[in-house]
Protein backbone atom coordinates (compact mmCIF):
# COMPACT_ATOMS: atom_id res chain seq x y z
CA UNK A 1 0.00 0.00 0.00
CA UNK A 2 1.18 3.09 -0.78
CA UNK A 3 1.31 5.96 1.35
CA UNK A 4 1.75 9.98 0.52
CA UNK A 5 3.24 12.30 2.87
CA UNK A 6 1.87 15.61 2.90
CA UNK A 7 4.49 18.00 3.83
CA UNK A 8 3.23 21.12 5.94
CA UNK A 9 4.05 24.46 5.87
CA UNK A 10 5.62 25.89 9.05
CA UNK A 11 3.68 28.55 10.67
CA UNK A 12 5.15 32.00 10.45
CA UNK A 13 5.50 33.87 13.88
CA UNK A 14 2.86 35.83 13.33
CA UNK A 15 0.48 33.46 12.86
CA UNK A 16 1.67 31.29 15.64
CA UNK A 17 0.82 34.28 17.86
CA UNK A 18 -2.75 33.33 17.17
CA UNK A 19 -3.07 37.69 17.02
CA UNK A 20 -4.52 37.73 13.56
CA UNK A 21 -7.36 35.63 14.78
CA UNK A 22 -7.78 37.47 18.25
CA UNK A 23 -8.24 40.96 16.20
CA UNK A 24 -10.44 39.29 13.45
CA UNK A 25 -12.41 38.18 16.87
CA UNK A 26 -12.43 41.51 18.34
CA UNK A 27 -13.68 43.42 15.47
CA UNK A 28 -16.59 41.14 15.32
CA UNK A 29 -17.75 41.80 18.72
CA UNK A 30 -16.92 45.31 18.05
CA UNK A 31 -19.05 45.96 15.34
CA UNK A 32 -21.59 43.99 16.73
CA UNK A 33 -22.00 45.88 20.21
CA UNK A 34 -23.03 49.27 17.98
CA UNK A 35 -25.91 47.36 15.99
CA UNK A 36 -29.05 47.46 17.49
CA UNK A 37 -30.11 44.47 19.28
CA UNK A 38 -32.39 41.72 17.45
CA UNK A 39 -33.18 39.85 20.64
CA UNK A 40 -35.77 40.03 22.87
CA UNK A 41 -35.42 39.52 26.90
CA UNK A 42 -38.08 36.64 26.98
CA UNK A 43 -40.48 36.22 29.24
CA UNK A 44 -39.91 40.05 30.29
CA UNK A 45 -40.27 41.37 26.82
CA UNK A 46 -43.37 39.42 24.72
CA UNK A 47 -42.58 39.27 20.71
CA UNK A 48 -45.25 41.46 19.01
CA UNK A 49 -47.63 39.21 17.42
CA UNK A 50 -48.21 39.27 14.06
CA UNK A 51 -52.38 39.59 12.80
CA UNK A 52 -53.29 35.97 12.26
CA UNK A 53 -51.68 34.07 14.13
CA UNK A 54 -52.92 30.86 15.56
CA UNK A 55 -52.11 30.28 18.75
CA UNK A 56 -53.94 27.89 21.74
CA UNK A 57 -57.01 27.14 20.85
CA UNK A 58 -59.34 27.94 23.34
CA UNK A 59 -63.46 27.85 23.51
CA UNK A 60 -65.48 31.29 23.78
CA UNK A 61 -69.29 32.41 25.45
CA UNK A 62 -71.65 34.68 23.22
CA UNK A 63 -71.78 38.51 24.69
CA UNK A 64 -74.92 37.25 27.33
CA UNK A 65 -71.84 34.76 28.77
CA UNK A 66 -73.66 31.33 27.18
CA UNK A 67 -71.69 28.54 26.01
CA UNK A 68 -71.77 29.07 22.06
CA UNK A 69 -70.84 24.88 21.57
CA UNK A 70 -73.48 22.96 20.46
CA UNK A 71 -71.43 19.99 20.45
CA UNK A 72 -72.02 19.22 17.05
CA UNK A 73 -68.03 17.38 16.98
CA UNK A 74 -67.28 18.48 13.67
CA UNK A 75 -63.97 20.26 15.06
CA UNK A 76 -63.46 16.50 16.73
CA UNK A 77 -63.79 15.31 13.77
CA UNK A 78 -61.80 17.32 11.32
CA UNK A 79 -58.94 17.49 13.61
CA UNK A 80 -55.62 15.94 11.94
CA UNK A 81 -54.14 14.63 15.25
CA UNK A 82 -57.18 13.70 17.34
CA UNK A 83 -56.15 16.22 20.06
CA UNK A 84 -60.22 17.01 20.87
CA UNK A 85 -62.38 14.99 22.42
CA UNK A 86 -66.03 16.16 22.83
CA UNK A 87 -68.61 14.37 25.31
CA UNK A 88 -72.44 15.76 24.19
CA UNK A 89 -74.51 16.76 26.53
CA UNK A 90 -78.03 17.64 26.60
CA UNK A 91 -79.65 21.05 27.70
CA UNK A 92 -81.41 20.83 31.25
CA UNK A 93 -85.25 22.19 30.56
CA UNK A 94 -85.07 24.35 33.09
CA UNK A 95 -81.86 25.85 31.95
CA UNK A 96 -82.30 29.26 30.42
CA UNK A 97 -80.72 28.25 27.34
CA UNK A 98 -82.81 25.27 26.76
CA UNK A 99 -83.87 26.97 23.02
CA UNK A 100 -79.94 25.81 22.63
CA UNK A 101 -79.84 22.30 21.06
CA UNK A 102 -77.15 20.84 23.09
CA UNK A 103 -74.53 21.58 24.49
CA UNK A 104 -70.83 19.98 25.40
CA UNK A 105 -70.91 17.57 28.81
CA UNK A 106 -67.19 17.62 28.48
CA UNK A 107 -64.67 19.24 26.11
CA UNK A 108 -60.65 18.53 26.11
CA UNK A 109 -57.96 19.64 23.91
CA UNK A 110 -54.70 17.79 24.60
CA UNK A 111 -51.87 20.69 23.46
CA UNK A 112 -49.49 18.05 23.08
CA UNK A 113 -51.23 16.69 20.08
CA UNK A 114 -52.50 19.83 19.03
CA UNK A 115 -50.72 21.27 15.64
CA UNK A 116 -51.84 24.56 15.72
CA UNK A 117 -53.41 24.02 12.01
CA UNK A 118 -56.80 25.84 12.87
CA UNK A 119 -58.94 23.76 11.28
CA UNK A 120 -61.12 23.69 13.95
CA UNK A 121 -61.58 26.99 14.41
CA UNK A 122 -62.81 27.30 10.17
CA UNK A 123 -64.87 24.58 10.61
CA UNK A 124 -66.69 25.62 13.75
CA UNK A 125 -70.09 27.06 12.87
CA UNK A 126 -71.03 28.73 15.70
CA UNK A 127 -67.74 30.23 15.51
CA UNK A 128 -67.34 28.73 19.64
CA UNK A 129 -63.60 27.76 18.80
CA UNK A 130 -60.93 30.52 18.80
CA UNK A 131 -57.16 30.13 18.40
CA UNK A 132 -56.15 33.40 20.56
CA UNK A 133 -52.49 34.82 20.35
CA UNK A 134 -51.73 32.67 23.25
CA UNK A 135 -48.15 30.87 22.39
CA UNK A 136 -46.50 29.77 25.49
CA UNK A 137 -48.03 26.67 27.80
CA UNK A 138 -46.08 25.49 30.48
CA UNK A 139 -46.77 22.63 33.00
CA UNK A 140 -45.20 19.83 35.13
CA UNK A 141 -47.30 16.59 33.44
CA UNK A 142 -49.51 15.61 30.45
CA UNK A 143 -52.46 15.71 32.11
CA UNK A 144 -51.74 18.95 33.19
CA UNK A 145 -51.36 19.79 28.77
CA UNK A 146 -54.98 18.89 28.18
CA UNK A 147 -56.92 21.80 28.11
CA UNK A 148 -60.70 20.75 30.17
CA UNK A 149 -63.87 22.87 29.20
CA UNK A 150 -63.54 24.89 32.05
CA UNK A 151 -59.69 26.01 31.64
CA UNK A 152 -60.46 26.55 27.33
CA UNK A 153 -63.49 28.43 28.87
CA UNK A 154 -60.56 30.80 30.75
CA UNK A 155 -58.56 31.08 28.11
CA UNK A 156 -60.95 32.31 25.69
CA UNK A 157 -63.11 34.46 27.13
CA UNK A 158 -66.63 36.04 25.66
CA UNK A 159 -65.95 37.60 21.88
CA UNK A 160 -68.23 39.96 20.15
CA UNK A 161 -71.13 37.82 18.31
CA UNK A 162 -72.58 39.67 15.27
CA UNK A 163 -75.05 37.05 15.22
CA UNK A 164 -77.09 36.64 17.69
CA UNK A 165 -79.04 33.29 16.34
CA UNK A 166 -79.59 31.73 19.46
CA UNK A 167 -81.29 35.05 20.82
CA UNK A 168 -83.09 35.24 17.41
CA UNK A 169 -84.16 31.60 17.50
CA UNK A 170 -85.88 32.02 20.97
CA UNK A 171 -86.75 35.40 19.88
CA UNK A 172 -88.91 33.48 17.06
CA UNK A 173 -90.51 30.91 20.02
CA UNK A 174 -91.59 33.24 21.97
CA UNK A 175 -93.62 34.86 18.86
CA UNK A 176 -94.62 31.44 18.05
CA UNK A 177 -92.85 30.33 14.78
CA UNK A 178 -90.20 27.77 16.47
CA UNK A 179 -89.34 27.25 13.39
CA UNK A 180 -87.33 29.66 12.64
Amino acid sequence: MATKVVERKPLSIWERSYLPQVVGGLKITFKNMFKPTVTLEYPEERPEIPPGYRGVPTLVRDPNGREKCVSCQLCEFVCPPKAIRITPGEIPEESESRHVEKGPKEFEINMLRCIYCGFCQEVCPEEAIWLQDIYSLSGYSREEMVNNKQKLYELGGTLPDPYYKWDRKKQAELEGNPHH
